[in-house]
């Protein structure tokens, strides 16, 4: 191996890297401790630059270094003419683990399981390994020639770091031949400081002569480092030749002094890439293992070929191999696939490695070779979707154009069209399956031309193309005899599907209700149980609550005494009636219907509808406040929505994804905001109910964030200025946002007449979570008049209306709201009553928005002296009357007097500090010096005859909500409330 020259710099930033994982240089960083962060600094080190420049040099140091450490380290790497073998670079790398742990790989039947859900087990498999030892090094090499499933684990790798464990990914790529998907997550990982990204560029000239060319004449030395342009690869090929001459030309000189057994071994490799073990070389070559051994002893002495740790061979430099298999005659070279085949095939190998050779010895119709091909796509459908679709083209482009043919072409073009939606080919996959439907005419009986039709819909509804699914569906079923009972059923279910992303739920009611006598008719419970699932939502979408019971009801009795293997062709029904229960405020059968739902999903491989059952237990997890399982939902449905390609799920995944990160988050942390506006420019200019939820969650994000004209003008655009456009069902929720914003923004008239609004349309709904949003937004009203006994009323009956809904995020919060305002109006005992559970809640639900609200909001609370209890204090406090209120003390601060004895200056610089700012701080502010900063505060503790800024705050947070709405609010903005 030749010596590393001139990577000084590279090599410290890499020792940093292993001082990290190992504890032996620093501390872990601070980076690493956010919600998918590891605590050990950057967990992957992206090894960028061009072909020869020292990348898998430098990568084989950085390894070495970290075995001196006594660390696991596997290597891997990606090849050329293998870029359709799923997981190769990985499984590559997990060949070198030692057997002996006793730890199965992900990758060792890979076909069972999901792509997603291998992607996670792939990361707790890496989390384990490092655990088991003094932490792991993954290596993965030529990572531009990766295979799509790789590259899309690599990904999630990317954005969720195995957890918690000294794991390292180091990848060494070349930029221009990288997949912009890649590029793109690893340069966020840059900028979120998770990703170390190292460029590498040309030797340095003097270490490079010095290093690798000490004994040739200084002049020729110079010259071939001019001619190589710094390359190691090129220059100690120059050396070599003592000339200066291209590199191609070179590499192929030293092939010339070879036998012809010799440079057939070396061909034969070259075809074989890293599956070259001896026994296949000698199967390609038509020679005996044995007579094998001269050659390889003769290549391994001229430096062309090396064995790998497995026994199995591969060329100096994947240049080389490039070279000697293109320059390789290509009939011998399809011949060489066609032998490793057979060779493959009589060994039992996976059907997936074969289908590669099989692919390049192709050169007409061959039965058994479409089989290999059929097969080892249907075996990657699931976890490598891309790779599943290329075998399919493959088969199709080598079928005849025959009659007899017909079916079988029908039928892969729909399976290479379900492929190819998956892997988010989602314009492809449309058109493939319009075509689909032209060959399938009507009348056919076997049923593929109504599946295609269904999963078109699925495409275009996907693509955002919502009026296209409803008009192929419904032109479909307008064929009425020419169908089969059972495909109309089919039709009509994907058609009450589409709403309430089309049209309302009103305009396709009667063809629901069609579908649902068809079903009973025909005796079908799982259609039949669909279609009432289908109804379930449809109802409460609209707010039409009574009748979305009624359905939701009728589809529980029948779903839950159907099997899963019953059910199996119903997890999208499953998913919706789990959203109407959640709708309805039904939290535990919706969680339970989700949950079988996601388990039936899973096993089938379903995976364009695993994001909605996942972000339905997001959204329950939510609303009754368990915030982690919350984020991690909605991330992995995250991941699974950027694989499938569609933005409008995009758009949907995000905004759930928001709602989990607003209470998530600390005060201040911008990261839900971000990801909400995401989300809206994910949905582009669409105004249906993906959309509305998104611009909507923008607004919640917002308002969180302090820009409540902001807030405002994102709920106007979600539903219209008569907010129409609004989800019925949650209309006094969303309502809420505006009723608060234009409060605070001094529009009190408006305030008032979007919570009257809001009152009359939480009747209407009779849903216990929006009666409690009412009641919050009309305690608005008499806050803005000054009534703060009545305002805290109000926000106290919300309070025990939200529990009663056991939607404790909304109790929590409100409780937190209130306890000021009921502190204001004189009953002490109760506020703090309502502050302990609240901060109770929010500490158990990992709620740190609320958490930092409760601090925020405690001088307020805290304000006076406890003098006599209250009784109503207990039941606040428990949740069921039989508990005691925890009391608490300030210290014994004169009683202070209001604020109006201070100047207008005085003010607001007491507002600041409310606010929580040093005195640095407010200086720089209001462009003062500290000095005069402190004079002021001095001042303003005489007056005011508080002694603390803790005092002066809980005095400034009072005087606020004394003063009325305006002011009183913002405060509670800022740290958090709503």
């Amino acid at each position: 191996m030749a010596p590393l020259v001139s990577r000084e710099t590279e090599l410290a930033r890499l020792t940093e890297v292993l001082d990290g994982l190992t504890g032996t240089g620093r501390t872990p960083t601070a980076a690493g401790h956010g919600p998918t962060g590891t605590g050990y600094g950057p967990t992957v080190v992206d090894v960028t630059g061009a072909a020869g420049i020292g990348k898998s040099r430098l990568v084989a140091e950085f390894c070495a270094r970290a075995r001196d450490r006594g660390m696991t380290v596997l290597r891997g790497r990606a090849t050329e003419y293998e870029q359709h073998l799923p997981y190769q670079p990985l499984a590559d790398a997990l060949a070198d683990l030692d057997i002996e742990t006793g730890i199965p790989s992900p990758f060792a039947d890979v076909h069972t399981v999901d792509r997603f859900a291998l992607q996670r087990a792939a990361a707790a498999f890496l989390a384990r390994i490092a655990r088991t030892g003094n932490g792991l090094v993954v290596a993965l090499d030529d990572v531009h020639w990766a295979d799509p499933a790789s590259l899309e684990l690599l990904d999630h790798l990317v954005r969720h770091p195995p957890r918690r464990a000294p794991v390292v990914i180091v990848v060494a790529r070349r930029e221009r031949q990288t997949s912009p998907r890649l590029v793109a997550s690893l340069t966020r990982g840059v900028e979120a400081g998770t990703v170390l990204r190292l460029e590498l560029g040309p030797l340095d000239r003097n270490a490079c002569l010095a290093a690798l060319a000490p004994d040739r004449p200084a002049g020729l030395a110079a010259e071939l480092y001019a001619a190589s342009e710094g390359n190691p690869l090129y220059f100690l090929a120059l050396l070599q030749a003592g000339r200066p001459a291209g590199l191609s030309s070179l590499l192929l000189d030293e092939l010339t002094p070879l036998t012809d057994g010799q440079r057939r071994t070396v061909q034969a490799v070259a075809v074989l890439g890293d599956h070259a073990a001896p026994a296949l070389v000698a199967a390609v070559t038509g020679r005996r293992e044995g007579e094998l051994d001269a050659d390889l002893r003769e290549l391994t002495a001229r430096d062309l070929a090396r064995p790998g740790p497995d026994g199995r061979w591969a060329l100096r430099h994947p240049v080389l191999r490039s070279l000697v298999h293109d320059t390789t005659d290509p009939m011998l070279r399809t011949r060489m696939h066609h032998l490793a085949a057979a060779e493959l095939a009589r060994v039992g190998a996976p059907v997936t490695e074969r289908a590669h050779h099989v692919e390049r010895s192709l050169t007409g119709w061959d039965p058994h070779a479409v089989t290999v091909l059929t097969e080892a796509a249907r075996q990657a459908a699931a976890t490598a979707p891309a790779s599943s679709a290329h075998w399919l083209g493959v088969a199709l482009a080598h079928l005849p154009e025959r009659r007899a043919h017909g079916a079988l072409r029908r039928d892969l073009m729909l399976r290479r069209a379900e492929a190819l939606g998956a892997c988010g080919g989602l314009w492809e996959s449309r058109d493939l399956l319009h075509e689909v439907i032209s060959l399938s005419p009507p009348g056919t009986d076997d049923g593929v031309r109504a599946s295609a039709v269904t999963l078109c819909a699925v495409m275009e509804r996907h693509l955002g193309r919502y009026a296209e699914a409803v008009a192929l569906l419904r032109r479909e079923l307008a064929r009425g005899s020419d169908l089969s009972p059972a495909e109309t059923v089919q039709l009509g279910l994907e058609l009450g599907s589409s709403a309430p992303h089309a049209s309302s739920y009103p305009d396709v009611r009667d063809d629901v209700a069609r579908t649902l006598e068809l079903a009973r008719s025909l005796g079908d419970e799982v259609a039949e149980a669909g279609a009432l699932a289908v109804a379930a939502l449809g109802e409460v979408y609209e707010g039409n609550t009574v009748a979305a019971a009624e359905a939701a009801d009728r589809a529980t009795a029948l779903i839950d005494s159907l099997t899963d293997q019953d059910l199996a062709g119903l997890c999208e029904p499953l998913a919706r009636l789990g959203w109407a229960e959640a709708f309805l405020e039904r939290y535990a059968d919706a969680e339970r219907h989700a949950e079988r739902g996601l388990a039936i999903a899973r096993r089938g491989g379903l995976l364009n509808v695993v994001p909605h059952l996942l972000l339905c237990m997001s959204h329950i997890q939510v609303m009754t406040l368990r915030l982690g399982p919350a984020v991690e939902l909605a991330e992995e449905a995250e991941t699974i929505a950027r694989g499938i390609g569609s933005d409008e799920l995009l758009a949907f995944v995000l905004a759930s994804k928001a709602q989990a990160l607003i209470p998530a988050l600390p005060p201040g942390d911008g990261g839900a905001l971000a990801v909400a506006e995401e989300a809206v420019a994910r949905a582009g200019a669409g105004t249906r109910w993906w959309a509305s939820i998104a611009w909507c969650v923008l607004g919640y994000a917002a308002l969180h964030a302090g820009d409540p004209a902001r807030a405002r003008a994102a709920v106007l655009r979600a539903g219209g200025e008569d907010l129409d456009g609004l989800q019925p069902s949650m209309r006094p929720l969303f309502m809420e946002i505006l009723v608060t914003a234009s409060a605070v923004i001094g529009e009190h008239d408006e305030a008032r007449q979007w919570a009257d609004r809001a009152r009359r349309e939480a009747e209407r709904l009779d849903l216990v979570a929006q009666r409690a949003s009412a009641l919050r937004s009309s305690a608005y009203v008499p806050l803005a008049n000054g009534d703060v006994v009545a305002a805290a009323d109000l926000f106290e009956q919300a309070a025990e209306e939200a529990a009663r809904s056991g939607g404790r995020l909304w109790e929590a919060q409100t409780l937190l709201l209130g306890a000021p305002l009921t502190a204001s109006a004189g009953r002490t005992v109760r506020a703090r009553a309502m502050w302990e559970r609240a901060l109770r809640l929010s500490t158990e639900g990992d709620a740190h928005l609320l958490t930092g609200l409760a601090e925020a909001i405690r001088p307020a609370v805290f304000l006076e002296p406890e003098a006599a209890p209250d009784p109503a204090s207990a039941s606040v406090a428990n949740g069921n009357g039989n508990g005691k209120a925890r009391t608490g003390t300030l210290g014994q601060e004169p009683t202070p007097v209001e604020l109006t004895a201070l100047s207008p200056r005085e003010r607001e610089i007491a507002a600041l500090v409310a606010e929580g700012l040093t005195s640095p701080a407010i200086a720089e502010r209001l462009f003062l010096s500290p000095r005069t900063v402190e004079t002021h505060l001095s001042r303003i503790y005489r007056k005011t005859g508080v002694t603390s800024r803790a005092a002066l705050a809980a005095l400034q947070v009072r005087d606020e909500l004394r003063d009325g709405l305006r002011d009183g609010l913002r405060d509670g903005l800022r740290h958090g409330g709503r």
